[in-house]
């Protein structure tokens, strides 16, 4: 078998169909509460949340080697993003508003808000962060002796004889909560009760929100790679985790 074909420490390689989309969201999403797997197997990814997943269900899967732990993107790295794209921003009162955004705690939280009101720069914010992401997640699958491959359009048919239990195939996220997934068209009809109620002022807020997601969705299109076997792929950072982001102060006083 030629060296390409092994990963790190000489293992064969596995192709997996990776959902890059639920990949990269359970790499940007360190909550402590959050625990995110990938099944070898199918490339699904499960989020199991202290609370509302089953525990049992929890065990099963942290002891199943048919799932793979996921270890996110720590804050510390996230927050050097920002960072480094705040310098290439060129307008200079866009550049002041979100260097006076990542200052001290909650600094991610203000860095999307700030963002929100300008698209372009939003656009190319969530590009430079998904190239970020992923080159992780490639050293991650690398590292795992993992080669990402085509997802199939279809989902393959169970093989003759197969067993009751290879036939349901891997945990589901709906069966993971306990809860069963609603549809498209009842989201809706809630989200039309919801706009029902609210202002004008509110409403313009809810559209430009639902603006950044959809901006969010289109930066997930990368450059086509040519070495690239798979298609590549935010929602928003939602929380700072366990880390303290330094104070303007203090980034002058490291940069000293």
């Amino acid at each position: 078998m030629a060296d390409s074909e092994k990963g790190p420490a000489g293992q064969p390689l596995r192709d997996v169909p990776v959902d890059w989309e639920a990949l990269e969201d359970a790499f940007e999403n360190n909550a402590p509460e959050v625990h995110s797997y990938l099944h070898v197997g199918s490339g699904e990814v499960l989020r199991v949340v202290d609370g509302i997943a089953d525990p049992e269900m929890h065990a099963r899967i942290a002891s199943d080697s048919a799932y793979l732990r996921i270890e996110p993107v720590s804050s510390r790295e996230q927050y050097r993003w920002m960072e480094r794209f705040i310098p290439m921003v060129e307008e200079p009162n866009l550049r002041a508003q979100l260097s006076q955004a990542i200052d001290g705690k909650g600094a991610f939280r203000r860095f999307k808000d700030v963002l929100i009101a300008f698209t372009a720069e939003r656009e190319r914010w969530f590009a430079f962060r998904s190239e970020r992401l992923r080159v992780f997640m490639e050293a991650w699958l690398a590292a795992n002796a993992m080669r990402p491959i085509a997802r199939p359009v279809w989902p393959a048919e169970p093989a003759a004889g197969s067993s009751p239990a290879a036939a349901a195939g891997p945990i589901t996220q709906e069966a993971l909560g306990g809860r069963r997934s609603r549809t498209t068209d009842a989201l809706k009809k809630q989200i039309e009760e919801v706009l029902e109620a609210i202002g004008a002022r509110d409403l313009e807020k809810v559209l430009a929100f639902a603006e950044f997601v959809r901006a969010r969705r289109a930066s997930r299109a990368p450059a086509p790679r040519a070495d690239a076997s798979a298609p590549a792929n935010e929602k928003p950072v939602e929380g700072d985790g366990d880390y303290e982001p330094p104070s303007s102060k203090q980034r002058a006083a490291a940069r000293g």
